[in-house]
């Protein structure tokens, strides 16, 4: 397949910025699936030793992939201890 896209880049320069984004695209969309699998509390690959551990986060930790303009470690906790 990829001798196959080569050859057609040969043939067709313009095709390369065309393969370029589509492969951008694809790596993009991969390490984002793999942030949000990794690093999201909402997924649990440990269930055995550490069931509920979305209750250990403290109200600076920051678990969302971008937010604008919010310093963590100026919040305050909002609600009471369990």
């Amino acid at each position: 397949m990829l001798r196959q896209i080569i050859g057609q880049t040969k043939e067709h320069p313009s095709l390369s910025p065309f393969f370029l984004f589509i492969g951008a695209g694809g790596t993009g969309a991969a390490m984002y699936v793999l942030h949000l699998a990794l690093f999201n509390p909402d997924i649990s690959w440990d269930r055995k030793n550490d069931p509920e551990f979305w209750n250990k986060l403290g109200p600076n930790d920051q678990y969302k992939f971008y937010l604008v303009n919010v310093d963590y470690s100026k919040l305050k906790k909002g609600g009471p201890d369990f």
